[in-house]
């Protein structure tokens, strides 16, 4: 029975994704006409029916995990170990890790660091899965290469990526009402804050994360990136510096050109440059002292807590703090 739903529901996807890619290229062939000016710009609200997940991403997230849904799971994301507890799954092995993890995980098998987990505490836990971060899925798959076990990777690095691999867990796992519960309270905070930004004019940022040795600018492929493009300030590191990479070496030069009206610095003690580190930057270079974000006051020291990992669990914290910073 569980494999004959796990084929339907890959049928009802695949289906969706069909139509949904039909829909926009009758939309592509025959644009809508508009003779007598504009179209009226419309705001969007989100809903469980339209959360912004792409639906053929969704369908292909899930056609990763066996057609029989799995009881033994090992996890070697933290992330993704969090949303396994929000929706009340429980592995059998998960990551060791610097970073927190549910408390009500503490006494199951830790496997080991994300990157190169203990093969032998794996294999001795008999996983029917191993799930993993995307952008480990190449080191993984090196570590884990003569063994026969099945994986399944997600996406963890943006808050559009967290959305998406929680709901493709909790639909391939039938955990429709844990899901639901999460996503709609998301969902409401994103409408409140579109309702926040009508109207207002939000202001050019920039991002900085310290390293152990020197600062550098955060694109938004970053996670806070992704969370401010969300939001849909301007991140100068996009538009001003056109950086290509998640992190960047600061160029001054630049950032004088580009005079961002605030500064966000992402440092913490424990994974890499302090807040005692960053004064200490901006009292060697006087050129830190002539932009506006330093004049005004603008210069926020965000906490590593909430903006350092991905986290969908706090998702809706560091969105209103983000904010909270630009509307006030």
């Amino acid at each position: 029975m569980r494999k004959f739903y796990m084929f339907l529901l890959v049928a009802v996807l695949a289906l969706l994704t069909a139509c949904a890619a039909d829909d926009s290229q009758e939309k592509e062939v025959n644009p809508k006409e508009n003779a007598t000016g504009p179209v009226e710009e419309k705001t969007a609200s989100y809903s469980l029916e339209n959360d912004g997940v792409d639906k053929a991403e969704l369908a292909e997230a899930i056609s990763q995990f066996p057609a029989e849904v799995p009881e033994r799971i090992i996890s070697t994301s933290v992330p993704l170990t969090e949303m396994l507890h929000l929706l009340g799954i429980t592995p059998v092995g998960v990551p060791t890790s610097t970073n927190p993890i549910p408390a009500d995980f503490d006494a199951i098998d830790r496997i080991g660091s994300p990157m190169q987990p203990d093969l032998e505490v794996v294999t001795n836990l008999s996983p029917d899965v191993i799930l993993g971060a995307e952008s480990l899925r190449s080191t993984l798959d090196k570590n884990l290469e003569g063994i026969d076990l099945q994986t399944a990777y997600l996406p963890t690095d943006s808050f559009e990526d967290l959305k998406l691999s929680f709901k493709a867990l909790g639909t391939y796992f039938n955990k429709t009402e844990e899901m639901n519960a999460v996503l709609s309270s998301l969902l409401d905070k994103e409408n409140d804050l579109i309702e926040q930004a009508k109207g207002k004019e939000l202001p050019s940022v920039m991002l900085m994360i310290g390293t152990s040795d020197s600062f550098m600018v955060m694109s938004e492929r970053s996670y806070l990136g992704s969370l401010v493009n969300r939001l849909g300030a301007d991140n100068i590191a996009t538009s001003v510096m056109k950086v290509s990479e998640t992190y960047s070496p600061i160029n001054m030069e630049d950032l004088v050109v580009a005079d961002p009206d605030i500064i966000l610095v992402l440092a913490s003690g424990d994974h890499g440059a302090s807040e005692d580190m960053f004064k200490k930057e901006v009292e060697s270079n006087d050129t830190w002292t002539k932009l506006s974000a330093y004049q005004n006051d603008r210069i926020e020291i965000l906490d590593y807590n909430v903006f350092g990992v991905t986290s969908i669990k706090n998702a809706e914290q560091a969105l209103t703090q983000i904010a909270n910073y630009f509307y006030e």
